[in-house]
């Protein structure tokens, strides 16, 4: 590819130019279960309910009660734009992810003077500071919990070790300046950092980045075995791109964010405060999951007091629906990169591919592909 991709709007310029992968909408649309809505049928694939198909990722452009805002959707609902995104062949993009745990590279800390997530700033001092009208986060579905930040790279560090991670996690909106994070049990490092603060009294600074280079996105999702708690799969994301990522302090917290991130959000995972995923809508539901049901809502979770919020200038907020393409993506390719480097391992030569894919039924399948072997001639 002749477009490098550092960031979300080279990603999308890179999309711009391949035809079929982008398309944009002027019509006011509602974030609200609209938005969602729309792009159903547009391309959002995996086990969204149908009907549904395999499209190019879309832009809307005029979002009710955001304006100025742009909300981009189903950057990763297609492998094959994955391989454009992430400059590999579609059916070697577990093998490039592969290569590229072994071979990281680690992050480094940039001037705040480079940190375009920051050319704007809000407090959450600011008499008008209001999460929930600066995020155009959307809600799928009418029976939601509320508006969810699916893409939020969500980034902390062990508050003894000073090790840091980057993952993914479910954050709802609760209020002008709170955000629920839901954690899947013992399958995120970020719990771990989170449990040891709580342990010993102390909040945990969390930054979260919205909007980033694609390759950040795919890397999050890596899983243990594979990088055991103390590895940052920021460091993946800078081997696949051949340099480090660049992450930059944050304005009101001690922790780092994604410097060249669309917006971030800076906060505090409070000790010992809980509250109800759905406590603004009742309707015992919180979000699409990737099987495609609705999964329901978490009677206790953490909370995040949200100290500041910081943005590009015309900032791109990017979303997925739970149980689309995307989602196959973000964890399938990771999943494969892994199951490579385990049979591999243990068979070395005979496998030939694995591809991760969502069946009919609502399942996560991985298809081993080994080598024909020709039988010896020995007894």
């Amino acid at each position: 590819m002749t477009k490098e991709v550092i960031d979300l709007r080279s990603a999308l310029e890179l999309l711009e130019s391949i035809p079929g992968q982008m398309v944009h909408t002027d019509v006011e649309v509602d974030p609200s279960a609209e938005l969602a809505g729309v792009y159903r049928y547009v391309g959002a694939g995996g086990t969204v309910a149908r009907p549904t198909k395999t499209g190019p990722a879309m832009t809307f452009e005029n979002v009710k009660g955001h304006q100025g805002a742009k909300v981009v959707i189903g950057l990763l609902a297609s492998r094959k734009r994955v391989g454009y995104l992430l400059n590999s062949k579609p059916e070697k993009l577990g093998f490039m992810m592969r290569d590229a745990v072994k071979n990281a590279i680690a992050p480094v800390v940039v001037d705040k003077a480079k940190a375009q997530c920051q050319e704007v700033v809000h407090l959450a001092t600011d008499e008008s500071f209001d999460i929930r009208k600066l995020i155009p986060a959307p809600t799928n579905t009418p029976e939601d919990a509320g508006p969810y930040v699916t893409l939020g790279m969500c980034y902390a560090s062990d508050v003894e070790t000073g090790e840091s991670d980057v993952t993914i996690h479910r954050l709802c909106l609760q209020s002008k300046d709170e955000i629920s994070m839901f954690f899947t049990p013992g399958a995120r490092h970020l719990g771990a950092f989170r449990e040891k603060a709580e342990a010993l009294g102390k909040p945990l600074p969390i930054s979260i980045s919205i909007g980033v280079d694609p390759a950040i996105e795919i890397a999050s999702c890596f899983e243990p075995p594979t990088t055991p708690l103390g590895f940052n799969e920021l460091s993946i994301a800078g081997a696949i791109r051949g340099k480090a990522v660049e992450l930059a302090p944050c304005v009101t917290i001690d922790e780092k964010c994604i410097a060249n991130a669309e917006y971030v959000i800076e906060g505090e995972l409070l000790v010992g405060a809980r509250v109800r995923e759905d406590q603004n809508s009742n309707t015992g539901k919180a979000m699409p999951e990737f099987p495609g049901y609705t999964g329901p809502a978490n009677a206790e979770l953490p909370v995040i007091k949200v100290k500041a919020v910081t943005h590009r200038v015309n900032p791109i907020m990017q979303t997925c629906i739970g149980p689309s393409e995307e989602h196959v993506s973000m964890a399938g390719i990771p999943t494969e990169a892994s199951i490579l480097d385990m049979v591999e391992r243990a068979m070395p030569g005979r496998v030939q591919n694995v591809y991760a894919h969502s069946s009919g039924g609502g399942k996560f399948i991985a298809v081993i592909q080994f080598k024909k072997t020709v039988p010896s001639d020995e007894g």
